[in-house]
């Protein structure tokens, strides 16, 4: 027989009108006290929700503060009606208290309320993180995260795929962000690191004679902050697939994610399954980002061969890239200004457009350095109708691209262009295999060193290395990279050849990558997957700007833990031990 909990018989936001009459005791922090004269009300708050307390007697309240965490005993009443509060579910009724006591002693002097704890600092939140976790909204996204989490490993299981834990003490990794080392006590002048991704092991569970793999898993980079990028570790729904395809990876992930997103979209609008597919070329020319948003409706489009050779320096030889803005011509002169003033802020020399009257004819500076021809063909392309707004961007091949899909956004920002309340999902295929790098000029991988290339072998033997693509594909939802994933290049006779393209010789590629080298000599199934972000998948269903709001202890954007005191020093006793001395 379980015995009665000494401190609650409820949870506070358990109290209804069923519990009139009814001798109770509840338990939690005190949020709020407001003094009415003779009577006094207190706010009690627990994780469930907060019901009004009734002090008659000022002794109970002694050495009572905001935050101490007290248990009470009472009768439940019916709150008088003019007193009722319906922003909570306890609203109708409260508890008049015949006993208090303090369980928990709170400073008379808070860093911060912490139900305006949001309106505060970021550092001072985080040092305190154990007080802003209590302000409702920071406390749901949390509450949400631990919801979404089980709704996807309950998800995953219905597929098929088999929950497993691979290590966080491994090897160093040559590719990708910077690991996190771990001295070895016990092999001086040897490191453990942690894992960037079980990128190598769930590969090896599928050599190993496992179908299906997925895990919850925690990754390790030693990367700077961003809004979507918290610093140092993040968890992703890390799975892979023996005996699979591209399309078979794309059909989990919209199983998963669109039910994910549906279940806790609340009401808003999620793309059906199958997501569109957009080759990563088409993907840069349209939208000017590997990471489109498509609830943003302006479309990006080439012009470079009209201006081969042009009267207009700026433009000649370039590459030129427009953009159609339905129905902007009626913006005030003051928007045209702010949009010029943008372009320069992000590196342009400006920003060039034509206004189209309504008899389609351009107005603009620009219009005196084009031929009928050039007017005929840039109205085709660009589907103008009286009242649009062409603008322009001209760069080199690397940087007009993204030039274009940055004003791009931003038109449509300042426009109110973006459809609301929905999700939008995409994925980019396609991807080079390769590319150049910009300082070196050697060959690269472009991706992940470990995809598949499209044509096999033929495709790094035969033909330029460059014009290869590669199986790997990503998912992007409102513009935010969800995932990233690949199939998986399993034979080495075409991975030997992939590597020596990136400068790789096959020591290098026996010793880098031992384990996937040895393992791919004894059978290896053709096999697949990718890694969709949980930590970015909660941002973008709880609304937040910034990834910190969705994660329980976050560093701070300069990647210390301001609560624990994280990175420290460590003692000498501790350096030794491990063979480490400091330069």
């Amino acid at each position: 027989m379980i015995s009665e909990n000494i401190y609650r018989t409820h949870s506070c936001g358990a109290f209804r009108e069923e519990q009139i009459g009814r001798q109770v005791r509840a338990a939690g922090w005190v949020e709020n006290i407001r003094d009415h004269g003779g009577i006094q009300f207190v706010d009690l708050r627990d994780h469930y929700g907060v019901v009004q307390v009734v002090i008659r007697d000022d002794a109970m309240l002694s050495g009572v503060t905001k935050e101490c965490v007290v248990t009470v005993s009472g009768t439940v009443i019916l709150r008088d009606e003019e007193t009722v509060n319906p922003k909570i579910d306890t609203g109708t009724v409260e508890i008049v208290a015949d006993s208090l006591t303090i369980l928990g002693k709170s400073r008379n002097v808070l860093p911060f309320e912490p139900a305006n704890s949001t309106e505060t600092k970021e550092e001072v939140r985080l040092k305190y993180r154990y007080l802003d976790l209590r302000n409702k909204k920071v406390h749901d996204n949390i509450v949400l995260r631990s919801q979404i989490i089980s709704f996807l490993r309950q998800r995953m299981t219905e597929l098929g795929f088999l929950e497993m834990q691979t290590p966080i003490l491994t090897v160093s990794s040559p590719e990708g962000a910077r690991d996190y080392l771990i001295p070895s006590r016990k092999h001086q002048g040897r490191f453990y690191a942690l894992p960037q991704a079980p990128q190598q092991f769930k590969q090896l569970l599928m050599v190993s004679g496992f179908d299906r793999y997925f895990q919850i898993a925690p990754c390790f980079r030693d990367e700077d902050a961003r809004a979507d990028r918290s610093p140092g570790e993040f968890y992703q729904l890390d799975f892979e697939m023996a005996f699979a395809t591209q399309e078979d990876v794309f059909a989990v992930a919209e199983d998963v994610l669109t039910a994910a997103f549906r279940k806790f979209a609340d009401g808003k609008t999620v793309s059906d399954a199958p997501y569109v597919r957009i080759p990563y070329a088409e993907s840069m020319l349209k939208y000017g980002t590997d990471k489109p948003d498509l609830r943003n409706p302006l479309v990006i489009i080439d012009l470079s061969d009209l201006f081969t050779v042009s009267d207009f320096k700026p433009f000649s030889g370039k590459c030129v890239r427009a953009i159609n803005v339905p129905g902007a011509a009626s913006q005030p002169r003051s928007f045209f200004a702010s949009m010029e003033s943008f372009a320069l802020s992000i590196g342009m020399k400006g920003l060039g457009y034509v206004k189209v009257d309504e008899n389609m004819a351009y107005q603009g500076p620009i219009d005196k350095f084009l031929n009928d021809e050039q007017r005929a063909e840039i109205a085709r392309r660009a589907q103008l109708k009286s009242g649009d707004v062409l603008y322009f961007i001209a760069d080199s091949k690397r940087e007009a691209p993204k030039l274009a899909g940055q004003i791009r956004t931003e038109v449509a920002t300042r426009l109110d262009l973006i459809e609301k309340d929905a999700f939008r999902f995409c994925f980019i295929v396609d991807f080079p295999m390769f590319e150049q790098d910009e300082e070196t000029g050697a060959t690269v991988f472009t991706h992940n060193p470990f995809s598949m290339p499209q044509g096999g072998l033929k495709a790094l033997t035969e033909g330029d290395p460059l014009d290869a693509l590669a199986y790997q594909y990503d998912i992007v939802c409102n513009g935010v990279e969800l995932s990233s994933g690949a199939v998986r290049n399993h034979d080495l006779d075409i991975m030997r050849r992939a590597f020596e393209i990136a400068g790789y010789t096959e020591e290098d590629l026996e010793t880098k990558f031992a384990a996937l080298y040895h393992a791919f000599q004894y059978g290896a199934p053709p096999h697949a997957g990718m890694a969709p972000g949980i930590d970015r998948m909660i941002m973008l269903l709880t609304g937040e700007d910034n990834i910190r709001e969705v994660i329980a202890f976050p560093m701070n954007s300069n990647a210390q833990d301001v609560m624990m005191g994280s990175p420290a020093e460590v003692t000498e006793a501790q350096l030794r031990e491990v063979h480490i001395k400091l330069r």
